[in-house]
């Protein structure tokens, strides 16, 4: 006997399924690139408040009014959020935007930075944190910036710095602190940062500079010091100093120099400052 050919209603029946099958595979095949960026945490479109240029690599979102963060993309290499209103950066707030290379968070009214703030950010190697309102430093606050080398805390009101808060950064290279209210330097404040090269202090109020504060950043080429209250000379604090190209010191009511004060700098030393000071020797 031959086979028995399957019946119109077989066929319509076949034909459905093959059709009901398709349109679920392709179902799931939309939610795969619809629903699990959601799931997992990685935004693929422009906040809406937001500029962005090259499939999301540099987002801009200057002067628009925002009071936190922004869930950003993965794939984000640069963020700018300058003249916001942040307020505080909480725990953890940019955990999400793991390939950020440079942040600017300049003119965002951030009083205190939380400990892990910038949990995440291991490829972070620009971050501007300039004319805020930061008094407070939270211990661990920098964790996780290993690759961070220029780092801008300018034109804030930060008066002491908790030791080994720069630890992370054994990359960091420049740190820019002027026109801060920082009182003293005590030793293991620059605990972990030997590649520092540059370090900016000017106009803050430093009356003391503590034997030891200095020891970890012997490679420093540029120190500027002008504008504080120093009214001796730090000599311990700067004998480990070996390679200082510039020393800026100028505006500080220092009276007496110790002879021999720049004999540790040896031949680099290229300028001096010393302005404005009342020097009688």
């Amino acid at each position: 006997k031959g086979e028995r050919r399957p019946t119109a209603r077989q066929q319509w029946t076949d034909q459905q399924s093959v059709i009901m099958y398709s349109f679920s595979f392709l179902l799931v095949l939309v939610c795969l690139q619809v629903c699990v960026p959601f799931v997992f945490g990685a935004p693929t479109q422009c906040p809406s408040q937001c500029h962005c240029h090259g499939d999301l690599q540099h987002v801009i979102c200057d002067s628009v009014g925002l009071k936190k963060i922004p869930h950003i993309s993965e794939a984000t290499r640069l963020l700018n959020m300058q003249r916001n209103n942040l307020g505080n950066l909480p725990t953890g707030g940019f955990s999400e935007m793991k390939g950020l290379i440079s942040l600017h968070l300049q003119h965002c009214q951030i009083r205190e930075v939380a400990s892990q703030a910038f949990k995440g950010l291991k490829k972070l190697i620009y971050l501007y944190l300039s004319n805020n309102e930061i008094s407070t430093i939270k211990p661990g606050a920098f964790d996780d910036l290993t690759e961070l080398t220029y780092l801008y805390l300018d034109g804030n009101q930060i008066t002491s710095l908790p030791k080994g808060i720069f630890s992370p950064m054994i990359n960091l290279f420049i740190l820019q602190l002027d026109d801060n209210k920082l009182r003293e330097l005590q030793p293991g404040t620059f605990t972990g940062a030997s590649d520092l090269r540059w370090l900016y202090m000017s106009g803050n109020e430093l009356s003391s500079i503590q034997p030891g504060s200095l020891d970890e950043v012997e490679n420093l080429a540029i120190l500027t010091l002008d504008r504080n209250k120093l009214s001796t000379y730090p000599l311990m604090a700067m004998s480990k100093l070996r390679v200082v190209e510039e020393l800026n010191l100028s505006k500080n009511p220092l009276s007496l120099i110790p002879d021999h004060a720049f004999r540790s700098f040896g031949r680099y030393m290229e300028k001096l400052q010393l302005n404005d000071m009342g020097l009688e020797k």
